[in-house]
């Protein structure tokens, strides 16, 4: 059921991210908000770690998550929960700190039934066309598919 995550582009500012999982919706919004979750699996390339995994999912709550890979790189971001429709939605403003701040970025990620799982659709917007360069050039896609690959590994453990 999983199939690879797909980045594409869209317009000057978009940033369109979706994966298939075989988990439910239910069970991937969870992965999105609990901090417990979060942590197993949204760490990048291999030998990164989330040392701190901050999440008040709530509109109006905020999280912070940080990166560190052991060797004396680390990256964090910020960002402010907007909606929150459990199941199926999640809006928020983001930021990362890679270490200077990237300008706030708006995502909505969408969880659809998709047969027995569920198709992930992430859309970021950002300010203008260079900062999105500068976040796909950050290594962003890198690490999404390790991130999404541990994810369904995650959720296939319940």
């Amino acid at each position: 059921m999983s199939a690879p995550t797909r980045l594409v582009t869209d317009g000057d500012t978009r940033i369109i991210i979706t994966r298939s999982l075989a988990a439910p919706p239910p069970l991937v919004f969870r992965a999105h908000t609990e901090p417990d979750l979060i942590r197993r699996w949204m760490l990048g390339p291999d030998g990164w770690t989330m040392p701190l995994c901050h999440s008040d999912a709530r509109p109006g709550g905020s999280f912070r998550f940080e990166w560190s890979n052991g060797q004396g790189h680390s990256f964090h971001a910020t960002g402010e929960y907007l909606e929150l429709s459990a199941p199926s939605r999640i809006v928020h403003i983001e930021r990362m700190f890679l270490p200077d701040p990237t300008p706030d970025s708006h995502v909505e990620t969408r969880f659809d039934p998709d047969g027995g799982g569920t198709r992930l659709t992430m859309i970021m917007t950002l300010p203008d066309a260079e900062a999105r360069a500068a976040v796909l050039a950050s290594g962003m896609e890198d690490g999404l598919e390790d991130s999404y690959a541990r994810l369904d590994a995650v959720l296939a453990g319940g």
